[in-house]
């Protein structure tokens, strides 16, 4: 006979109420390690999305998405000429705030060479860019549709292809147009400002400018070797793709990580708290259930498996709740959120001994219970 299965079946809205209760709260924690990983991955969209593996940036930064940069254009033609590059290509990074459909609508433009390496990784509905101007590929996030067209700057632009889950750090989806295009919405001048440049004398500004170029390498070529070439030309740095990713993730994500991090560990005390509480009210309320049956000569070992059984009851089902609750709704947060199993292996196994450490204190006061006490009224 099992006597957790019985405790619990006599009173089991209490125990399902209580398990839903306990199933939110860890629902919350498992929110908080996706949305960690959602940052991560979001933070690393836009650097991997070009498969390159080179950056070369203004000297002395680290561009074109931890500091500014700005380079000439022509600098693409130098990296191409150096061995070992595969191809290269010319980049420009910028955030824009448009109207759109009566409101607000932020969007990551990003300006590359459409026969060379920096375009959308892939299409999945519509088309590339075909014309040197005002024809843009649109992340699905945005709501934008095809054929639909949208204003950047003083220009109107015809989205002629989607893609999707291309976001940047801070989760505003993302937009591909000509390099010509973007250096023209980032670098020109609005006519007042223009005229006060060019009373100045210093209208002649160079629009041939970029945040960075990025190159492919051919397979046998080493990134450390070719960026050691770039860096001895003292106005440039090159960073390696997996310097850029490192750089990405101290730099972008790790207050966001340590504060993640420190909000999980709280709740896992609170729900250590909470589940200890609750076995050990558990506990209280069958006092004299317990005398009886050492009154009966059972063992320790009956009782102790009892409340252990019911704390591990509580947690995994409480658990199996908050998971399938946030594999349900994930894909309604507003910024990604990426459950990976090892994660949410981790933290059942995490809530399995939480669960059993919680028991001692239900366990404690049912071994110290007087077996007289089943005789008192």
């Amino acid at each position: 006979m099992n006597l957790a299965y019985r405790d619990i079946r006599h009173n089991l809205g209490r125990f399902l109420l209580t398990c839903m209760g306990l199933g939110l709260l860890l629902g919350v924690v498992l929110a908080m390690i996706g949305i960690y990983r959602g940052l991560v991955v979001e933070a690393l969209t836009v650097p991997r999305s070009p498969a390159v593996d080179l950056w070369i940036v203004e000297a002395n930064t680290r561009g074109p998405f931890a500091e500014a940069s700005r380079i000439p254009g022509d600098v693409r033609e130098a990296i191409a000429r150096i061995a070992g590059v595969a191809a290269a290509g010319s980049v420009t990074f910028q955030t824009v705030e448009t109207e759109h459909a009566g409101g607000k609508l932020r969007l990551y433009v990003i300006g590359y060479e459409p026969t060379r390496p920096g375009g959308p990784p892939e299409v999945v509905e519509g088309r590339e860019i075909g014309r040197s101007h005002y024809e843009m590929v649109a992340d699905r996030s945005t709501g934008l549709g095809l054929g639909e067209r949208i204003r950047l700057g003083r220009n109107v632009f015809t989205v002629v292809g989607l893609t999707q889950q291309q976001v940047n750090s801070g989760g505003d989806p993302v937009v591909y147009v000509t390099l010509l295009d973007a250096q023209k919405l980032q670098f020109d001048l609005a006519p007042p400002a223009a005229r006060v440049q060019l009373a100045r004398g210093t209208g002649g500004f160079n629009r041939d400018t970029v945040n960075a170029v990025i190159a492919r390498l051919d397979r046998d070529a080493s990134p450390d070797a070719v960026a050691q070439a770039v860096r001895r030309w003292k106005h440039l740095s090159a960073i390696t793709q997996e310097e850029q990713e490192l750089i990405l993730t101290r730099s972008l994500v790790d207050r966001a990580r340590r504060q993640i991090g420190l909000f999980t560990s709280l709740l896992l005390i609170v729900s250590a708290v909470i589940i200890a509480l609750i076995i050990y009210t558990m506990t209280m309320e069958k006092l004299k259930q317990i005398a009886t049956l050492k009154l009966i000569g059972a063992p320790d070992r009956t009782i102790i498996g009892m409340v252990v059984q019911q704390a591990l009851a509580l947690g995994l089902i409480g658990f199996a709740i908050g998971a399938g609750l946030i594999a349900n709704i994930k894909d309604h947060f507003p910024r990604r959120v990426v459950l990976e199993s090892d994660n949410v292996a981790i933290l059942g196994l995490i809530v399995f001994v939480v669960c059993l450490l919680s028991s001692g204190l239900g366990v404690r006061a049912a071994l110290r219970v007087d077996p007289a006490t089943a005789l008192g009224g």
